[in-house]
């Protein structure tokens, strides 16, 4: 057999050395072009500030969506679930990012301000009338719901209000007005000041009529003896919209965040988690999506 030359094994190893480097060096590059588009995709300010009513976090809907946003977005969101009163006026004060609230009529003046802009249809529900099952007021099956709070009133029944200004205590409080009778400081009718779940749970203890929302009360369904009395009413229609607070009015908004937050609630994937929410656990959707075709 015929020897090869030193020099030409020579050649040979360093040819092979050279690609191996440069093999390497190749590897090195891509895994570096991928941090570096894996950290460009990171949000540089990460931290955004949800204000939402009560019923978005009490009907556990939130507990879904956010961690869905947060891997999808790389922001991280605090949420401050109050009333919707309160959430808009953090809004208005420039104490949040993005707001998920429910009161349309008390939405507009924002709008209408441009302290919030991007303003987005996002889902809705129904508010219902729960009541003991002895039903004192002779409620059930009134659909009515003007008349179920006269007859309420009539027979001085234990009505429980949240009281804190959200979207529930707003359509209430007009229920109210439409009857032409003035509850407040009337020994029949408590005001709680606290959120959804916590007011639901008052009236189950006083086994009192209290508004809530649908979702919020089939997520706490399972732990009360309260049964529906009155829904279905036009006027009982729940509304949900989605906003980011205007940074051109509040240098400290996080307006990236907020608008991937906007975008995010009516993104098809978003809306489908939405319309099924609730379907598996009630037999029914908690809220129904705005923004979905089809």
């Amino acid at each position: 057999m015929k020897k090869r030359s030193p020099l030409i094994v020579l050649v040979l190893l360093l040819a092979l050395v050279l690609a191996l480097v440069g093999c390497g060096q190749s590897t090195n590059n891509q895994a570096s072009q991928d941090k570096q588009e894996q950290q460009a995709a990171q949000p540089q300010n990460k931290d955004i500030i949800l204000a939402t009513t009560t019923s978005t976090q009490d009907s556990g809907l939130l507990d879904v969506l956010v961690p869905k946003f947060q891997e999808q977005t790389g922001y991280t969101v605090k949420t401050v679930a109050v009333g919707t009163g309160k959430a808009l006026e953090m809004g208005e004060m420039g104490n949040a990012d993005v707001l998920l609230v429910h009161a349309p009529a008390s939405e507009k003046p924002l709008v209408d301000s441009n302290v919030v802009i991007n303003y987005q249809l996002v889902m809705h529900n129904d508010f219902v009338l729960l009541g003991p099952s002895q039903d004192p007021a002779q409620v059930k099956g009134t659909t009515d719901i003007a008349e179920a709070f006269k007859k309420i009133a009539d027979k001085g029944a234990t009505f429980v209000s949240r009281g804190d200004d959200s979207g529930t205590d707003k359509k209430e409080k007009g229920i109210w007005a439409e009857t032409g009778i003035d509850p407040k400081g009337q020994n029949w009718y408590q005001e709680t000041g606290q959120g959804m779940g916590a007011s639901i749970t008052v009236a189950n203890e006083k086994q009192a009529y209290i508004l809530s929302d649908r979702a919020t009360f089939l997520a706490q369904s399972e732990n009360i003896d309260l049964q529906i009395a009155s829904e279905g009413d036009d006027a009982l229609k729940n509304i949900y919209h989605v906003m980011q607070v205007n940074p051109e009015k509040f240098e400290r908004i996080n307006e990236e965040g907020a608008k991937a937050f906007v975008e995010f609630m009516i993104d098809s994937d978003t809306q489908q988690t939405i319309k099924e929410f609730g379907v598996d656990k009630f037999g029914q959707p908690l809220f129904f999506p705005d923004r979905l075709n089809g």
